[in-house]
């Protein structure tokens, strides 16, 4: 693949990048405005103990959008609109949150593969544009370092294409929940699912434009090798 392609796949990766998390926001605050019975700390709770799970907290962070599950803490963590919010946005996020709970409790294969892939992506990281700074400048003399951040951000490539099927199915997950125990109606569904899905797309667009970068490594390598 030619340099110029990858610069192009680039750019349309940072401006989809851009209009997707517009696109989020925007979907987020429309339906945070179509009330639920049930604030998103009491879904979450209810999701929970609707599939046995006891020794998972359920707490409250600030900022917005950064919700998350943490295994290491066994806490859900919930931004306050999201903690507090009695709304389909809401109750969306934090049913995915504990999506990945039940995907924890019951090994679901590629989050077990994800969290293995943790502690090294986390270390590859920390080094990872250094080593590749470092083989860019250093490719006439040094050319095998260059393999070996690209090898570094290959991980995190791959930690990016591996979170996809974890994030999707939590949210099939979520909505099936959402569905079966009534919190969301037959009007109120698509709202759950539209929401969830673009929130899909922000790790879709990402993990593409890892594999851009990659790919624009490996093409200064090989340029070298001509």
């Amino acid at each position: 693949m030619s340099s110029s392609l990858i610069w192009m796949i680039m750019i349309a990766v940072m401006v989809g990048s851009m209009l997707i998390q517009g696109m989020l926001q925007r979907r987020f605050e429309k339906y945070s405005e179509v009330p639920t019975s049930l604030t998103g700390a009491e879904v979450a709770s209810r999701m929970l103990q609707a599939h046995g799970i006891r020794d998972v907290k359920i707490v409250s962070i600030p900022g917005k959008l950064t919700d998350h599950y943490d295994p290491t803490t066994k806490t859900v963590n919930l931004s306050e609109n999201v903690y507090y919010g009695r709304s389909v946005a809401a109750a969306a996020v934090a049913a995915h949150e504990c999506g990945h709970v039940v995907q924890h409790a019951t090994g679901y294969a590629w989050l077990t593969m994800r969290s293995a892939l943790v502690p090294v992506v986390s270390f590859s990281n920390n080094i990872v544009s250094w080593v590749l700074l470092a083989g860019v400048l250093l490719i006439n003399i040094f050319p095998s370092l260059i393999w070996i951040g690209i090898g570094l951000f290959a991980l995190t490539t791959l930690f990016s294409f591996v979170t996809l099927p974890v994030e999707i199915n939590a949210s099939a997950r979520a909505v099936k929940w959402l569905e079966r125990d009534g919190i969301v109606s037959y009007e109120t569904k698509p709202m759950a699912v539209d929401a969830l899905r673009w929130a899909a797309y922000t790790y879709v667009i990402a993990a593409i434009g890892s594999l851009a970068t990659l790919l624009y490594y490996i093409s200064i390598a090989q340029g070298r090798r001509r």
